[in-house]
């Protein structure tokens, strides 16, 4: 698998998680995902990235272009150094939230995307990384 275009967006507010969304939409347009496609990652992105703001107290995403083979995906990186996770298991459940939320956050950024994989550490961090492929 290789890397072609890297990109980073910090997120340390609001306004950071509306240019994460807005980037990952360029990209997708650019790889000519379809619309389904786009919305899917999008939505997973903006999840993702309003996360590690409202609970990883800010942090970063990290895009990558990727060719595998005959294809080609975006894999977005997730990292923070807040609290961490303490139950994985139990935060990818619906209905699950520490927050205000409807607890559809983390399981159904994984539904939306073809990759999911999360590492946490309780008072470390987290780093959750997606790949949709077209």
């Amino acid at each position: 698998m290789n890397v072609l275009k890297r990109d980073m967006q910090l997120l340390k507010n609001s306004n950071d998680v509306v240019l994460a969304r807005q980037k990952v939409r360029q990209w997708a347009t650019e790889l000519k995902f379809s619309l389904v496609d786009q919305t899917k990652l999008v939505t997973a992105a903006s999840e993702l990235a309003r996360n590690a703001l409202d609970h990883g107290k800010g942090g970063e995403m990290t895009m990558e272009l990727l060719v595998n083979g005959s294809k080609s995906g975006l894999r977005l990186i997730f990292e923070d150094q807040g609290p961490g996770i303490a139950d994985i298991q139990q935060a990818l459940k619906d209905g699950f939230t520490t927050g205000n939320g409807m607890g559809l956050g983390l399981g159904g950024s994984k539904r939306l995307v073809n990759e999911f994989s999360i590492e946490s550490e309780v008072g470390k961090g987290t780093k959750i990384t997606v790949i949709r492929w077209k």
